[in-house]
């Protein structure tokens, strides 16, 4: 008997020890990656409750991982959002996805985690409202990576990186291919549109380069220290006037669309970049076109475009001054590793009926 209840109570330590370390180690990803948490608890939603079966799509290195915070609940692996159709049915979450037709095969799914910042097509399904399901995100993880980009940008506009680059590929020496226009970012000011999560973390390295920062929010007036003022959305075009490098970081929304268009180009200075990491919709092309092509702004960098992918017989493509990528302002070799972190501990949430980590505002669409 007495062996019997020491076995309980060892298995009850033992139990709690593992609880109390995955509770550390979930604050440390909460405090390394500054995400926020639901302020109640996810338990507390009408629809909630404990997993069954969890829908993993594209990543098959989460699996094993996932097993190891909930050993309770089946997860089931999708290559891709065709395969996962033909399994979503009895599933209760889904990683990785978010599809209208996923979400039809799957009437029991109550949450959706996925991979990227932006989630405007997720939003936009009907069943999601329909049926009030969770989504998270990945806010916040990508904002340092995606902030160096746009410092690449900025730098390679700055110093015509974007004209000395392809004559280094002709092997030309033209010293006067970018001379006449290189200048430095040191004391100059720099426009945040959007100071969310990449936002801030763009603005910390402006500062850091000697800039001055302003920004717009559409949340409110508070921003970091090293942020001198943050305006309202409605303050864009009197912001725009006093900066030499204008920034979208804007989620797409219904108020973002088309946001950037040509009164907005005509406010900004003719030294002025514009720089795009948000999205390509929320620039009108043909007005950006028209402000680079009478050289009304100095020039631009777009890792996002309007159409995308950009068509090869494009103009913006052989406009002077800009920088394009194509949509990879958020890769690099640390994403898969705090993506996961942040996924295996919203798993180990969502199955105790905690606080969830990124929660998107429907009503806002981020």
């Amino acid at each position: 008997m007495f062996k019997l209840v020491g076995a309980v109570a060892a298995v009850l330590v033992l139990n709690l020890a593992s609880a109390a370390q995955a509770g550390a180690q979930g604050q440390s990803v909460v405090e390394r990656f500054q995400l926020e948490e639901a302020p109640t608890p996810v338990s507390e939603r009408a629809e909630w409750r404990k997993p069954k079966r969890i829908l993993i799509v594209g990543a098959s290195d989460l699996v094993d991982q996932l097993r190891s915070v909930a050993p309770d609940v089946e997860f089931v692996y999708a290559a891709n959002a065709i395969e996962a159709q033909a399994k979503a049915k009895g599933a209760d979450a889904v990683i990785g996805a978010c599809a209208p037709h996923i979400l039809e095969a799957g009437p029991s799914i109550r949450w959706v985690q996925v991979f990227s910042a932006g989630v405007e097509h997720c939003v936009a399904i009907p069943a999601i409202r329909e049926r009030d399901v969770l989504v998270t995100n990945m806010q916040r993880i990508m904002g340092p990576v995606i902030a160096e980009h746009v410092t690449a940008m900025m730098l390679g506009l700055a110093r015509g990186l974007d004209a000395y680059i392809p004559a280094q590929r002709e092997r030309a020496w033209r010293r006067e291919a970018a001379v006449d226009r290189m200048t430095v970012v040191e004391g100059k000011t720099m426009l945040v549109v959007g100071l969310g999560g990449i936002g801030t973390e763009i603005a910390k390295r402006g500062h850091a380069l000697g800039m001055r920062v302003i920004a717009t929010r559409a949340s409110g007036r508070r921003g970091p220290e090293f942020v001198s003022y943050v305006g309202l959305p409605d303050e864009l075009i009197k912001l725009t006037r006093e900066a030499d490098v204008v920034v979208n970081a804007t989620p797409l929304t219904p108020e973002t669309t088309g946001v950037f268009d040509a009164e907005f180009f005509a406010a900004m200075k003719q030294s002025a970049f514009f720089i795009n990491i948000g999205r390509g919709k929320s620039v009108v092309t043909s007005a950006l076109v028209d402000a680079l092509a009478q050289k009304r702004i100095a020039g631009a960098g777009l890792d996002v475009t309007d159409p995308e992918p950009l068509p090869s017989d494009h103009p913006l493509w052989s406009l002077p001054n800009v920088i394009i990528t194509p949509h990879v302002a958020a890769v690099s070799d640390v994403d898969p590793g705090a993506r996961t972190e942040v996924v295996k501990e919203n798993v180990r949430r969502y199955v105790r009926g905690e606080r969830m980590l990124s929660v998107v505002d429907l009503g806002k669409g981020y």
